[in-house]
This record gives structure tokens, C-alpha cells and sequence, in this order.
């Protein structure tokens, strides 16, 4: 073993329990209690505990593979004695960035279904595209012709290809479908490009740690025309590839600070990238080893071509200073905070850019923390801020009863803000920014008059019981949240009213926290509990729903399970749903490492009958005829979970009551419709079901009511 190995974690490793290492948060606060002692933090201002220790901040150059070795089998052994797997683990990835034993091993390269050829990019204009974060600047996340599917259509959804992650837990980074293709990274810091009709894979490249935010995908201008995909980590970096090739083009630091990160997509507006810049300071805050706290959140502009820095904004304009040592000799420092999480929102008209941010770390908060406020595109400078939560100055460790010198004497309420504001117009032509805040509050300001409050509405009982977090929607009628708690809400853009509530989830693993997409007529919504729901705008009646906590098998032959979904949403264009299966991020949700691809049909597209249809009540029982049904015939028809096609039969032909089975067309091996049919001679209608295999179960589709002669 080196003397680097020898010198990597020093005696200051002590016991912690599974659960607490399962977030960021967390983990950077156990490093920070166990390891800071001797791996200083930089501005600490205090010596290490051991000579020859490095900088904790150096820890990230070596790979989490022998970080691990170190701290399990290696010198340091002895120091981590009592820690379970899965907390050497945690420690080791969160300090190198990556997932263990990803040297290579999730590389594009090793995947059986590669593409057999790469074509150039063309214009992103041919295809239907949803490009970074939403379809367009507006982050209303709002899809309209694009969409490539109608209402009536969601229901007929099904799997159409499955693509698994090697060694990922969350796929915490938003798929992009542009030109064709589908971009998305995962937090192995692998992104990868992929074909978005069969799912081959065309490249992949590793950045320095995990890619928890959207690909957006531009013109490169130059010599060598080309286009660009761009993307951040979680360690600060900004990345520009070729979209085509995957080949580096530039990469630049958005942030030296050992705890920034890139959580939001960046924006590109007339050859510009728009960075947010976030941090995971919050969490080693309350450490007395720690120097708490240096972050100020930030937007960087960047030149699209070269990623050469044009400007950088601060929320909080003052540069953190020295303020007081604690006990043990650390140096505290303030302001610091206010980190921009989610894509700047983009309004051409005014030249400005929007965003919400975040929490202070440190006593007395910022006016511009918790706030929503906008920039001058060109120069980064300050237009308006407005703040909704005032004093909010919160940490992580500073939870429980026992308060640490470094925690703020009054701690906040943790009311930040996770996404963008909505720039929604309403009729008339007045606009406004729509900005959901954790506690469980939505906010409309006037960008047109300073920023002013124009409605506030919540959609809990109590301010803070449940949070938004990662994103609303919105269409042309209605503004739509979902919350911790599993309630999805829709409230009227112009007064702030609320149309509907609906508790959508329930159980331990409840939460609506990832971002919500919109089509016309339907809204999708990725749980924490594993389902992917659509429900209808209007009233929030589900509609179709997809259980994705089950194995699935992929085109790339990776073996994937699903999971939960908790930060990035679903994204739709070209009559495809694109959903990234897998998030623990908030620590209450289900691991998973699969991309799942549906279409209308999906693989049971050419079974279709042909027939008119002339009412449509999609998962429903409302009409005449299914009322009336009675018996086994009546249960087959309802079921929603497992049954075998001999099962369906054997219901309809044991049917009695008003109803008689009349006919059972089967079409292919996927897909069949029952015709039903009053046992009174002369009635006119008949009633219909059409069941479809959905990934090897029998799953009743939709219901009808067709005429005599249309048979």
C-alpha cells in the first residue's frame, strides 16, 4: 500500500448506522464528524490531528474502488471497525464521486445493442423534442403538438423497450429526446445517448462524478458544425460533448467550492448556457469541524462554443467573511446560501432570466434566500428580488435536540425553493411566475411589476406538513403540484384557487416529489412509491397507471429493476413517454437503474382492431351495460391485476344476468375485444372490452359502446 493509501483515512472513522448514509446529506456530515479531525476542510483554519493527512478535499482524486479498499481491507481497517457495508460503501462513493466498480464497466462500448451505424445530427427542428428540463423556456413543462399523442391515446400505453444502468441506484438525470434520440445520465456519472425508437445505444461518456440534472442539446458554431450536448455534476463541473459522437469538446469548473454541485439543467438561449449552480453544504454545516459556511448559490453564463465564463451572479452579493471560532478552534464564516437548484426560466420579451432560491446556511438570512428574483440575460445583474420566507437559515445536522455551536440560534424552516417558477400567460395577456416552496405554498409574482406578490394559495392544512419540491406544470387552464404527502393539487393560474385535490399515493413511500409533465387533457406523475400515473387535467382522475417496481427485461441486456421516482419527471414527444426509474435522493425512496420507453400500443401497436368507436370510458364502469353485469363475468371484466386469457373466457361464458358474451376476437397473441351484448332481443347497443398483454398480464384496456352494424 502507498503512502497516500496509508495516510487516506486517519483515526478519525467511528461507527454509524445504515439508514444515515443512504442521502448526500447525510454521508457528507458523517465524513465531515469522523474525518475532519484529520482531513481538514479548507478555511477551517485549524491544523490536522495527524500530520500527513491530506486534505479531505484530495480524497476525490482517487476512485471510490480504493477508497473502499482503504477503509475495509486495507491500513485503515482498523480505524472503520464497527461500520457496516453499506456505510463504507456510502462514504467511499460520496468522496470520489462515483459508484464502485465503475471503472469501465457501464461504458456504452461493453453493451450488446449497440447501434449499427451513427448518423450526423441534423436540425433539432425535423423531430418532435423535449430538449432539457421542459419543451420550451417557459419550464411550464407543458407539451402541446410535440407530444405526439392525444388524451384518449394514454390509456393504450405500454412498454415499448426498457434500457438498464450498470451499477446505478438513481437515474436522477431527466431524459432529453432530441433529433430522434434520448439523452440521460444516471449517478454513476455515465450519460448516454441512445436511439429513441428501439433503445440501442449509440455512445456513453463518464464525467468525474454522478448527473443529476437534464441534458440540453444545441448548435456548436465554428469550423466544425456540430451539436452539443451540455450537462453538469455533482461536484460542480460543466460539460459540452458531441451529441453525435460523444467525443469532449470542453469542460469547465462552475464552482471551486468542494460542495457545489450542478442539480438543474442548464438553460441555452442565442448561444448562451444559463449554469445554476446548488451545493450539499447543508449537510457537514453543523459539524463543530466543520467551517460553516462558505457556499453562496450562483448563475453562471457561459459561451456555448467554448464554455468560456461571460458572467457570474450571486444571489447573496456579499462574499462569505470570518465572523468567529468555535470550541475547537474552526473558523466560522457568513453569508452563505441561497443555492439556485432547478433551470433558470428564460423571458426573451424582458431579457431576463428567472429563478427561485434556496435557504440560507448562516444567521441573519439573506433578503435574496427563499426569494424569487430576476437577471439581465446580458450582464447578470440584479432586476428585482421578492422574498416569501423570511429568516430561514437551515441546516441539515442541526435537527436534533442536541443544538451544535455551528447551527443558526433560530433555526429555520427549511422553506426553500427546489424548481424553477413558471412563467404562465393568462388570458387578457398578464403574466405571472408560478413558484411552488416546501411549505407546501405556491407563490405568483408579477415579472412585470418588480416581482410584485400577485396571489398566494397553500395546498396543506398546515403551512410546512407536506413539500413541493422538483416541480409543478402548467397548461392553459390550470397550474398543477405534487406534494410529500402523495396529494396532487391543481389550482387556477389567475387567483390561486384550488380546482381539485387528489391522494394519489399512499404508504410509507407516498411522496409526489418529482417534477410533474403536462400534455393537453392529462398530467403524468412519477411516485415515490414506483407508479407512473397519468391523470385526467380536469379532474385527477387516473387514468392509466404503471407499477415500476418490477424486474424488466432490456434491450441492452442489463439486468434492471425499477424503482421510484423523485426528482426528475417523465418526459414526453413524438408519442413517446420517457421515464428514469430509480431515486433515493430524499432517503425515502426506492433504488432502481432502468430507462423505460412507452408508446401507444407499444409492441401490441399492429394487434389494434379496427372498429368506431363511439364512447370511450377508459378504465371506467359507467356504462349501461357493464353496470348490469353480474357474476364472474362481471369480475373478469373489472380485474386490473394478474389474469391468464383462459381465465377472460372462462368468466364471459359463465356469465348470467341481463348480459350474454357474444363474441371474443382475438388479435395476434396480445390483444382481444369481448362483445357483449343484451339477452332482451331488439336492443341496439352492445357493450365491449378490450383486454391487452402488458408486459405478461392480461390488463383491461378500454370500454366502448358501438352500434349493432359496426360489428
Amino acid at each position: 500500500m502507498t503512502r497516500l493509501a496509508t495516510a487516506l483515512l486517519a483515526a478519525c472513522v467511528m461507527a454509524a448506522s445504515p439508514a444515515a448514509a443512504q442521502t448526500a446529506s447525510r454521508v457528507i456530515r458523517q465524513i465531515d464528524q469522523r474525518c475532519a479531525r484529520c482531513h481538514t476542510n479548507a478555511n477551517a483554519d485549524r491544523a490536522s490531528d495527524v500530520a500527513g493527512a491530506r486534505p479531505l478535499a484530495a480524497l476525490r482524486d482517487l476512485s471510490a474502488d480504493a477508497l473502499f479498499e482503504s477503509i475495509t481491507t486495507g491500513p485503515m481497517r482498523v480505524h472503520a471497525e464497527g461500520l457496516t457495508d453499506d456505510v463504507t460503501r456510502a462514504m467511499a462513493e460520496f468522496l470520489s464521486g462515483r459508484k464502485l466498480g465503475m471503472t469501465g464497466a457501464a461504458d456504452a462500448r461493453q453493451m450488446s445493442n449497440r447501434c449499427s451505424t451513427s448518423p450526423p445530427i441534423g436540425s433539432l427542428s425535423t423531430a418532435p423534442a423535449w430538449n432539457g428540463w421542459g419543451p420550451d423556456a417557459t419550464n411550464a413543462r407543458f407539451q402541446q403538438a410535440a407530444a405526439g399523442m392525444t388524451a384518449g391515446d394514454v390509456p393504450r400505453l405500454s412498454l415499448t423497450w426498457a434500457f438498464g444502468f450498470p451499477g446505478a441506484a438513481s437515474v436522477y438525470g431527466q431524459p432529453t429526446i432530441a433529433a430522434g434520440r434520448v439523452f440521460v445520465g444516471v449517478d454513476t456519472g455515465y450519460v448516454y445517448s441512445l436511439d429513441a425508437a428501439t433503445g440501442c445505444v449509440y455512445w456513453s461518456f463518464q464525467a468525474d462524478a454522478g448527473v443529476r440534472n437534464a441534458v440540453t442539446v444545441g448548435a456548436v458554431s465554428g469550423p466544425r458544425p456540430a451539436h452539443a450536448a451540455y450537462f453538469g455534476d455533482v461536484r460542480g463541473n460543466v460539460y459540452a460533448v458531441n451529441a453525435a459522437t460523444g467525443e469532449p469538446l470542453w469542460k469547465i469548473v462552475a464552482d471551486a467550492h468542494p460542495l457545489a454541485a450542478i442539480t438543474g439543467a442548464p438553460a441555452l438561449h442565442e448561444g448562451r448556457l444559463y449554469v445554476p449552480v446548488s451545493s450539499r453544504e447543508e449537510g457537514p454545516g453543523g459539524s463543530q469541524y466543520y467551517p460553516c459556511c462558505t457556499f453562496r448559490g450562483s448563475i453562471v453564463a457561459l459561451d456555448a462554443n467554448t464554455g468560456r465564463q461571460l458572467w457570474k451572479a450571486y444571489p447573496i452579493p456579499n462574499a462569505p467573511a470570518r465572523t468567529k471560532k468555535n470550541s475547537v478552534g474552526t473558523q466560522l464564516w457568513a453569508p452563505a446560501g441561497a443555492a439556485v437548484w432547478h433551470t433558470p426560466t428564460i423571458d426573451p420579451a424582458r431579457r431576463a432570466l428567472y429563478v427561485a432560491t434556496g435557504d440560507a446556511y448562516t444567521l441573519p438570512a439573506p433578503k435574496t434566500t427563499d426569494a424569487v428574483m430576476a437577471l439581465d440575460m446580458d450582464t447578470g445583474t440584479a432586476l428585482w428580488s421578492v422574498q416569501d420566507t423570511e429568516n430561514d437559515a437551515w441546516l441539515v445536522g442541526c435537527l436534533g435536540q442536541e443544538r451544535l455551536e455551528n447551527c443558526p440560534a433560530d433555526l429555520g424552516p427549511d422553506f426553500d425553493f427546489g424548481a424553477p417558477p413558471i412563467l404562465h400567460t393568462l388570458p387578457g395577456g398578464r403574466r405571472l411566475l408560478l413558484a411552488g416552496q416546501k411549505s407546501g405554498e405556491v407563490f405568483a409574482h408579477d415579472p412585470d411589476r418588480q416581482g410584485a406578490l400577485a396571489w398566494k394559495t397553500s395546498l396543506v392544512e398546515k403551512v410546512g406538513a407536506a413539500e413541493i419540491l422538483f416541480g409543478g406544470a402548467a397548461d392553459q387552464q390550470s397550474a398543477y403540484f405534487g406534494l410529500s404527502n402523495g396529494v396532487l393539487a391543481a389550482v387556477d393560474p389567475a387567483t390561486g384557487a384550488q380546482r381539485w385535490s387528489v391522494p394519489l399515493s399512499q404508504g410509507q413511500r407516498r411522496g409526489l416529489t418529482a417534477a410533474l409533465t403536462a400534455i393537453p387533457g392529462v398530467v403524468f406523475s412519477g411516485g415515490q412509491d414506483g407508479l407512473l400515473r397519468a391523470v385526467d387535467s380536469g379532474t385527477g382522475r387516473v387514468v392509466w397507471q404503471f407499477n415500476m417496481l418490477q424486474d424488466f427485461k432490456t434491450v441492452n441486456g442489463v439486468p434492471a429493476r425499477g424503482g421510484g421516482m423523485g426528482g426528475p419527471g417523465p418526459t414526453v414527444a413524438g408519442g413517446m413517454l420517457l421515464a428514469g426509474s430509480g431515486y433515493v435522493g430524499l432517503g425515502n425512496g426506492t433504488p432502481g437503474n432502468v430507462l423505460l420507453a412507452f408508446t401507444a400500443g407499444g409492441e401490441q401497436a399492429a394487434a389494434r382492431p379496427d372498429w368506431q368507436r363511439t364512447a370511450a370510458i377508459a378504465g371506467s364502469s359507467d356504462t349501461q351495460a357493464v353496470v348490469q353485469m353480474d357474476g364472474r363475468m362481471a369480475a373478469a371484466l373489472e380485474r386490473t391485476e394478474k389474469a391468464s386469457l383462459d381465465q377472460i373466457k372462462a368468466g364471459t361464458k359463465a356469465a348470467a344476468g341481463p348480459l350474454t358474451w357474444a363474441r371474443i376476437w382475438e388479435f395476434g397473441d396480445s390483444a382481444l375485444m369481448l362483445a357483449l351484448r343484451p339477452r332482451a332481443v331488439g336492443k341496439p347497443f352492445w357493450g365491449s372490452r378490450v383486454f391487452e398483454l402488458r408486459n405478461g398480464v392480461w390488463m383491461m384496456a378500454e370500454s366502448y359502446q358501438t352500434t349493432i352494424q359496426d360489428f
